[in-house]
């Protein structure tokens, strides 16, 4: 039932227990389905963060995860999470209380095997459960790369769509954590972005990351879910606690500006929002705006903001060669050639493996974006 690329079977012998028992009970009692769910929630284009903002309670990022993890298999019998330690909470605390409430036999824990977890994940999900795999930290991922990238993102083209592993959902906390040094600090998004066949959403606070994570977990393909878990307890925000979605692959505009368009996604936005006030304070009227959904991307918001300003920035962690700000900039250029007023400038991290003590030199900090905003005016 796990893919055929080379995992030990014997290692995961109880899993493949697990998911054989789950295939018949799931499938013969399978009373709600996605469209019955998403029929019943908020999913619209037009929502705004000031919306939300207005209902719920104040809750962290980390709390905001868990309450939609809770929602998820509350709301579906067919959903299950799993991945390494999650069974007493996971290393953030994001799955606390699930396996109490639960049962391990829905939230587990897996043995310390990115390549299996994600093979496993595969195996539910194409026999038609929601699989919410957690990858520790995204630095860990790439063990399981060869499953995403060559199982999971082509199981429905090379099927002819016969057969999909769309209710396969993917998390892992991303980024810089200010002491994570080079193995627990990466920003991988960009490998997963030039692969056809899953989408790659990260948010940038608690509501959007609770409404974001249950519309990828209802999704129908599967998606890489990346977390920024700098913020999992800093970002503090109003939370609704119903069951709400966010529309994947739509762009928010989150300042409107005139003079510059600013781009970013995760973390980065807060760093970005500092930077347009600071602009703001020598005259310059900044538009930002958060992807949040990077596969799929929202082409068109952008493009309509940068033909208004004729100027882009871009900003993101990730090292600047080949990161997925090259193709943000690419693709605006094929676009909006002949309204832009400057050159497309980008402020990411370093071409260096992700130091630990010069932390604070390899980061796109906010007087980096600052002082770029003020060279492209």
């Amino acid at each position: 039932m796990l893919c055929k690329n080379g995992i030990t079977i014997t290692n995961f012998r109880c899993m493949n227990s697990l998911i054989r028992g789950l295939s018949s009970s799931s499938c013969n009692n399978n009373t709600t389905t996605t469209n019955d769910i998403i029929s019943n929630n908020i999913i619209s284009n037009n929502i705004t963060s000031k919306q939300l903002l207005e209902e719920g309670k104040p809750m962290n990022l980390f709390s905001a995860i868990n309450q939609a993890l809770d929602i998820a298999l509350d709301s579906d019998p067919r959903a299950y999470v799993f991945g390494e330690d999650v069974g007493f909470g996971g290393v953030f605390r994001c799955t606390m209380g699930l396996a109490d409430k639960f049962g391990r036999n829905r939230v587990f824990n897996t043995p310390l095997c990115e390549q299996g977890i994600v093979g496993f994940a595969i195996g539910l999900a194409a026999m038609d459960n929601r699989a919410i795999a957690e990858i520790q930290f995204a630095d860990y991922i790439y063990p399981a790369f060869d499953q995403i990238v060559n199982e999971a993102a082509k199981f429905r083209y090379r099927s002819g769509n016969q057969f999909n592993c769309g209710g396969l959902t993917i998390r892992a906390p991303y980024g810089a954590v200010g002491h994570g040094g080079h193995y627990h600090s990466q920003s991988p998004e960009a490998f997963f972005c030039h692969v056809p066949g899953i989408k790659v959403v990260i948010p940038r606070s608690p509501q959007q990351a609770k409404g974001l994570l249950l519309s990828s977990i209802r999704d129908p393909n599967p998606v890489v879910f990346f977390e920024p878990k700098s913020l999992y307890r800093i970002a503090v925000e109003n939370v609704p606690e119903s069951d709400y979605m966010l529309p994947l692959s739509h762009a928010e505009v989150i300042r409107e500006g005139s003079d510059i368009t600013l781009v970013g996604w995760g973390a980065q936005l807060a760093v970005m929002e500092d930077a347009c006030k600071d602009a703001e304070t020598e005259g310059i009227s900044c538009e930002l705006i958060d992807l949040r959904t990077l596969i799929p991307w929202d082409k068109e918001t952008v493009e309509a903001s940068v033909s208004k300003t004729g100027r882009l920035l871009i900003s993101h962690e990730a090292p600047v060669t080949g990161g997925f700000g090259a193709e943000v900039a690419a693709s605006v250029i094929e676009r909006c050639f002949l309204r832009l007023e400057a050159p497309i400038a980008r402020v990411c991290g370093l071409d260096t493996p992700f130091p630990l003590v010069f932390e604070p030199f390899y980061l796109p900090t906010k007087n980096k974006a600052s002082n770029c905003t003020f060279v492209l005016l």
